[in-house]
């Protein structure tokens, strides 16, 4: 026991009484997020409409569907669905085509993206720059029936511009659409020419976001264009080139419906190598009522995606986690 004398004042000090706060209930929190909660409902709403409520139609895919029974009245086949597409080789088919065509546009898309971005931003001429972008991002706008329209007149047999410039120059013809070895380099140039200069608006926001005190450095130094291009722009866009390269990913396995339709249409000549999922989906609808192997295809296709942006997105983690989305 400790005994203090009469009069002195013990100075041990004492810790300050901290009241246990009080959990604040989850209505008193949406009600302060009520603002952004506003901003986010049509995001929401359309997510939950096209996203998340179609989901119970998956079901189609594991049953031999007709309209009496109803989805979930069907009798149900298991993968009888899958396996039927993976023996008639049509789903190695689309899924190939799908897949190379997606390659190609993100990766050669990307690195247009990036050297238009570059060439932007070295032009000096500030009407000149203006006037640059108008030209390069007006075929983003313009529709791809349009785009199918001005294909046709360039490369039909009879009246294409380019094969009465054959005809006019002496040489022979070519039956383009009949022709299934060209249309990949074709859809590929097309779908280039539509979104390369939009697309260049991401990095060419990237490069005015650098900081100027780095090239001045670089210029103090005497650093030419490409060695400012080579040390400065080009590590500076890595961080957003893995971020868009990881969004594309995510659609890697979605082809581009609109553009493939309006240019191919239905031609069965050409499906060895310009059929994707989408238009095979869109065909066994339409002309064959095949519900059941439609599905099939469309949940391979999301399945198949949502195990390469996990895949790839892994890998940048490992290698280095600051650029991964999750």
């Amino acid at each position: 026991m400790t005994v203090k004398a009469v009069g002195m004042v013990d100075s041990t000090p004492t810790e300050p009484t901290i009241a246990p706060s009080r959990r604040r209930s989850w209505r008193h929190r949406l009600w302060e997020s009520r603002v952004l909660l506003i901003m986010c409902l049509p995001a929401i709403v359309f997510f939950i409409v096209f996203s998340y409520g179609p989901l119970p139609g998956s079901w189609i895919a594991f049953t031999n569907y007709n309209f009496r029974d109803g989805i979930f009245g069907s009798e149900f086949v298991g993968l009888k669905n899958f396996e039927f597409l993976a023996k008639s080789g049509q789903l190695w088919l689309l899924t190939r085509n799908t897949l190379l065509y997606n390659l190609a546009f993100i990766v050669i898309g990307n690195v247009l993206q990036i050297a238009i971005a570059i060439m932007l931003n070295e032009i000096r001429h500030r009407y000149f720059k203006k006037i640059s972008q108008a030209v390069m991002f007006l075929p983003y706008f313009i529709s791809v029936v349009l785009i199918g329209v001005i294909a046709f007149n360039l490369l039909n047999y009879d009246t294409g511009a380019i094969n009465a410039l054959l005809r006019a120059t002496g040489g022979d013809p070519i039956k383009i659409y009949s022709t299934a070895g060209l249309w990949p380099i074709i859809i590929v140039l097309f779908q280039l020419w539509q979104s390369t200069g939009y697309g260049s608006i991401v990095y060419f926001a990237a490069i005015m976001g650098i900081d100027n005190s780095m090239f001045e450095a670089a210029a103090i130094d005497g650093a030419s264009a490409w060695q400012r291009i080579r040390h400065i722009i080009l590590p500076s866009l890595k961080p957003t080139f893995i971020i868009l390269l990881l969004f594309s990913l995510g659609g890697i396995m979605r082809g581009n419906f609109g553009l493939f339709w309006n240019l191919i249409g239905n031609n069965s000549a050409l499906y060895g190598t310009t059929d994707i999922i989408e238009t095979s989906v869109y065909r066994m609808i339409m002309s064959q009522n095949n519900f059941t192997a439609s599905t099939a295809v469309g949940l391979y296709q999301s399945l198949f995606g949502l195990f390469l942006v996990l895949l790839c997105n892994w890998i940048v983690r490992r290698i280095n986690p600051d650029y991964a989305l999750f």
